[in-house]
């Protein structure tokens, strides 16, 4: 009875009874509908104060800490992995289509419709990045001169910060944004209600099409991870020319751990202790590379997220532009490097990933039901790509303990106090 409590699983549930239901009752299941929107609109009406906070909090407390060699390089592979792993989800859904099959008879919202299939320079693209009246930009919920705004407003925050070492303004925004989470928390209770009826909907509609997209969905992802997974693994091949066979054992435990918990942040012990005793990167470098790797090293949510945006296109039947492909892309890989940070799970980040490109949201509560399979996907990449950017990273500083990584030699991983990484471990587990 106790496992009947987790959310994810009362979602799992919820959305095949929904599917069940739909099948069943057919257009009846229309009724339905409007219960299925209600808890969309639950989320999307704290999408704009939550991102402007987030962003703002995430930026006025930057430090100057972490730079050196140690930290251009890794940002540097982490950068390249994220890039790859956007454009494989783009090369993946454009070939698969996972979205495809979802062919509405509802007509999409014409504004959607417009404002997705509208070309324009990409001179009048960026001018548009920034707005001349940010309120009227959050009234309308356009995502991108938002997050530009707060990008400067953090930026000159944390200037403010520095010079006078007043943090009221910043403390204020932070409890806003904890505000602004707890009311998400509270519409999530209802989210097994809200997917039971969006499903039930959407099977009444287009009828058994729903769980071919679903699973259509689920293998694009499965397959770009195994992708990007064999990529890792060539390219620590041949940049540290470490036998690449000897890996399974090493990430073995690492991998079981996070396939049945689905977070990074509960395998972060784990990842840390055998990445310095089992592949011999030094403690050094295994310190700074992981714990950077907690936010910034989520390759998988890149590939899934840029997944959902050509998924949702798909499902509206909307050509996207290349500069809106450019900017699903951006959007990807920025809230995997954390400037964007939109807390309170997939659900939250699927709304703004749809609100910031002007994509239908009809789809949206098939992506969420099936979260916890991507959930699964997503942290086997993100947690073993940590210790292949950290064995790239050391390689290149000669930080490898050869003889360990061979068997040949036994070293001990440091104890790590755990309440230092809280935060990143917080933002990896939104990540997954």
């Amino acid at each position: 009875m106790k496992a009947l409590r987790h959310p994810a699983l009362q979602i799992g549930v919820a959305a095949i009874a929904g599917i069940l239901f739909g099948l069943a009752v057919g257009e009846w299941a229309a009724n339905l509908k409007f219960i299925g929107d209600m808890f969309i609109r639950l989320i999307q009406m704290s999408i704009v104060p939550l991102v402007m906070a987030s962003v703002i909090v995430a930026t006025g407390s930057m430090t100057g800490a972490g730079t050196g060699r140690i930290a251009l390089r890794t940002v540097k592979w982490m950068l390249g992995f994220s890039l790859v792993a956007a454009l494989l989800a783009w090369l993946l859904s454009s070939v698969f289509r996972p979205g495809a099959g979802m062919v509405y008879t509802e007509q999409v919202d014409p504004s959607l419709e417009e404002s997705a299939s509208k070309a324009l320079g990409w001179q009048e693209t960026l001018l548009n990045f920034v707005s001349t009246n940010i309120f009227d930009a959050m009234s309308t919920a356009t995502m991108v001169p938002i997050i530009v705004f707060s990008l400067l407003f953090g930026i000159a925050l944390r200037t403010h910060v520095a010079k006078t070492g007043d943090t009221t303004v910043l403390s204020f925004i932070d409890q806003i944004q904890q505000i602004v989470l707890t009311m998400i928390r509270l519409v999530m209770y209802i989210a097994p209600i809200g997917v039971f009826c969006l499903l039930a909907n959407m099977a009444g509609d287009v009828g058994f099409s729903v769980v071919t997209t679903a699973l259509k969905y689920l293998g694009t992802t499965l397959l770009g991870v195994l992708i990007l997974f064999a990529l890792f693994v060539v390219v620590v091949a041949v940049r540290t020319r470490l036998n690449p066979w000897k890996l399974p054992s090493k990430l073995a435990e690492q991998t079981v751990i996070a396939v049945t918990t689905t977070s990074s942040a509960v395998t972060f012990p784990t990842v840390l202790k055998n990445t310095v005793e089992k592949v011999g990167v030094s403690q050094k470098v295994a310190n700074f590379t992981l714990s950077l790797g907690l936010t910034m090293g989520s390759y998988g949510a890149v590939l899934n997220y840029m997944i959902v945006v050509m998924f949702l296109a798909q499902a509206g039947d909307i050509q996207l532009s290349f500069g809106q492909i450019a900017l699903g892309m951006g959007l990807a890989i920025l809230l995997n490097m954390g400037t964007i940070t939109v807390p309170g799970g997939f659900p939250v980040v699927a709304m703004f990933l749809a609100t910031s490109l002007g994509l239908p949201f009809e789809a949206v509560g098939l992506l969420i039901a099936v979260d916890w399979f991507t959930g699964i996907f997503r942290t086997f990449l993100n947690v073993n790509g940590d210790t292949f950017v950290a064995m790239l990273v050391a390689n290149a500083d000669d930080e490898i303990d050869r003889d360990v990584y061979n068997g040949t030699k036994v070293v001990q991983a440091e104890e790590i106090d755990i309440t230092e990484y809280s935060a990143a471990m917080a933002a990896a587990d939104q990540a997954d």
